[in-house]
């Protein structure tokens, strides 16, 4: 079974799987097992979720990565994985909208703020993605998302454009350029998932020391030019 079949299985059938089949299935698919569990309309187990952290902070974070070319992604992002504690991780944040969405609801939007929840994004912490937060909104709500809309979300999260259409069931159709950030940047927020608020502090620190970041008043992210992984602008990924 293709990729994408599986993710769209997923979605579909994903509540008739137990917990040992999630993981395998996080396991083939290279994606976090709290990830897994939203897509299939699971509630998140409390452990895997971000704990309870200052959202300034976060907020700071994020914008701070995104200054980072792709070596220094990957240099932060080992530098962050070696911050995640041993000890046991203070108390998960719980969101009240955590429990699965009803029957008859629309599958996205519900799978979108799910992911945005494990990486312990709200639309204040969410670094910009080229998107306006009421364009968000609207995704997050089910009125719309199009592709190039559905490629912006995915680099923050750390998925390709192909899986995130997949569980939006969309068909991809011509490969449109218009993210801002990449999968790598995303990757860092991944890795950052059991960071309390003193690490993220840390991770934001490095963050500036690898990038030598200035402030200039203005947002200007590296990440904003196309990823070396992706194929070039107008080709059909179908």
């Amino acid at each position: 079974m293709a990729r994408a079949e599986v993710l769209r299985d997923l979605v579909a059938r994903g509540r008739q799987f137990d917990a040992a089949r999630l993981h395998s299935l996080a396991d083939e698919l290279n994606l976090p097992i709290s990830d897994v569990f939203v897509i299939a309309g699971h509630p998140v187990p409390a452990h895997l979720l971000p704990p309870a952290r200052d959202r300034e902070v976060m907020r700071e974070f994020a914008y701070r990565v995104t200054y980072c070319d792709h070596a220094l992604l990957a240099s932060l992002t080992d530098f962050v994985s070696n911050l995640v504690s041993t000890t046991p991780a203070p108390a998960a944040e719980m969101p009240v909208d955590a429990e699965v969405a009803p029957p008859g609801t629309s599958g996205f939007p519900r799978i979108l703020s799910g992911l945005l929840r494990n990486r312990g994004f709200g639309l204040s912490e969410l670094p910009f993605a080229g998107l306006s937060r009421s364009t968000i909104n609207g995704m997050l709500s089910g009125r719309w998302y199009s592709l190039r809309q559905l490629k912006a979300m995915a680099g923050p999260l750390g998925w390709t454009s192909e899986d995130l259409t997949a569980v939006a069931g969309e068909p991809l159709g011509a490969y449109n350029a218009g993210s801002v950030l990449c999968r790598h940047v995303g990757k860092v927020y991944v890795a950052a998932i059991p960071l309390t608020t003193a690490q993220l502090i840390q991770a934001a620190v490095e963050a500036d020391r690898l990038s030598g970041r200035e402030d200039r008043g203005a947002w200007q992210p590296w990440a904003e030019n196309l990823c070396p992984d992706e194929p070039s602008p107008g080709t059909d990924l179908q």
